[in-house]
């Protein structure tokens, strides 16, 4: 419960940084870039969030899996495009791809989980 606070304010700062001041320093398209990683930061410190209230109702550890993946795919996917957005470096986008297999193994934990 503790990450996902932490996760949340960080989202939250990071997405007003974006929204005030990021705003005509980077173009319209590398902003974009920037908010989609905001957005999958925010869903999945709410799915964090989520599996820290289960954990204590679910057996097994595929519950803290899938919250150390969605952990994992936020650095990995968000902390990429927020990189890429600011320096415009775009060899930095090839760790998103690895950020989004995260996110999608903590979803297939969390359906194990619930099985």
């Amino acid at each position: 419960m503790f990450l996902a606070a932490v996760m949340g304010f960080v989202g939250v700062g990071l997405g007003a940084f974006g929204a005030h001041g990021l705003r005509g320093r980077l173009s319209p398209e590398m902003l974009a870039v920037f908010e989609t990683g905001v957005r999958y930061h925010m869903y999945h410190t709410l799915a964090i969030l989520m599996t820290a209230a289960l954990v204590t109702r679910v057996d097994g550890r595929a519950l803290p899996a899938a919250g150390w993946c969605f952990t994992a795919g936020i650095f990995l996917f968000s902390g990429s495009l927020y990189a890429l957005a600011i320096t415009g470096v775009t060899t930095l986008g090839v760790v998103t791809p690895l950020g989004g297999l995260a996110f999608l193994a903590g979803w297939a934990c969390l359906a194990i989980a619930a099985f």
